[in-house]
């Protein structure tokens, strides 16, 4: 019934893959593992026998070596020029613009979300959470059902990761921070640095700064590789993305290759002490 949570400064910033590595790094641990993400914006989906969620989460749960199911991700929103239609348990709930949405977003949608989060806990030894776009939005705050809706209700550890790749990513991190609760502040227990090339020895000083400031410590940096896993993310995404027939495949061993790549990067003694 553990569980961990992954968060980041911006969409994009590499939640989703630092998802995928961390369910197939503890699968191999021998853990029984799923993903879940409450809500997900994405055209890029996974039909299964009677449902339909996010791609991601399907890939993810490749990564888990764990069964595809709605529960992973309860809410689905595709886009469809300004409206987005909305999925709830995998099925067709209606098409709604922003205000509409989140008039029902905490009422009627997150209930059903936090019973999909439960069902998961119950059978699995830990559920990697993936958070969407940032927590530190404040307009959002109240209406929102991912990333600091879902920690707090389960006291779960999170750990924040920004793209490096796009600049900023030291003030991201120190933005965030300051926006959030102090409450949500402290569940943050680590930082993650991704997309970078080049020596990582010029980003210690900052590193050192940054753990001053914020007083959390950086878990490790995630160096930039090319991957043959499809896009993860609508931000990245080509038109139609990477094509994946939904079996494992060769995706199964590019996840492998990931998972390696992260857990070399990371420090993963402290971040499997998060979920004990």
């Amino acid at each position: 019934m553990s569980s961990i949570m992954v968060q980041g400064t911006s969409s994009g910033a590499g939640k989703s893959v630092l998802v995928t590595a961390l369910c197939r790094i503890f699968s191999d641990m021998g853990l029984s593992v799923a993903p879940f993400k409450s809500q997900n914006m994405s055209n890029l989906s996974y039909t299964g026998d009677g449902f339909e969620i996010s791609r991601a989460q399907a890939i993810q749960a490749v990564a888990a070596r764990a069964e595809i199911t709605p529960d992973m991700n309860p809410v689905l929103l595709k886009p469809r020029g300004g409206k987005s239609t909305v999925y709830l348990g995998g099925r067709r709930r209606g098409v709604m613009d922003a205000a509409e949405y989140y008039r029902i977003a905490r009422r009627e949608l997150l209930p059903p979300a936090l019973s999909s989060l439960a069902r998961l806990r119950r059978e699995h030894d830990v559920v990697v959470i993936e958070g969407a776009g940032s927590p530190a939005e404040i307009n959002l705050r109240g209406r929102d059902i991912t990333n600091m809706a879902i920690a707090s209700r389960i006291a779960s550890p999170v750990i924040l990761i920004t793209d490096i790749e796009r600049g900023g990513s030291f003030a991201a991190l120190v933005g965030t921070l300051s926006l959030l609760e102090e409450r949500h502040r402290e569940l943050v227990r680590g930082l993650v640095f991704n997309k970078f090339r080049g020596d990582e020895g010029i980003l210690r000083p900052g590193f050192a700064r940054l753990r001053r400031i914020t007083g959390k410590r950086v878990l490790g940096v995630i160096p930039k590789a090319k991957l043959g896993i499809p896009e993860e993310d609508s931000l990245d995404a080509s038109p139609g993305g990477t094509p994946w027939d939904g079996r494992p495949g060769t995706l199964d061993r590019e996840i492998g290759k990931l998972a390696s790549l992260v857990e070399k990067s990371l420090d993963m003694r402290a971040i499997g002490g998060m979920i004990k």
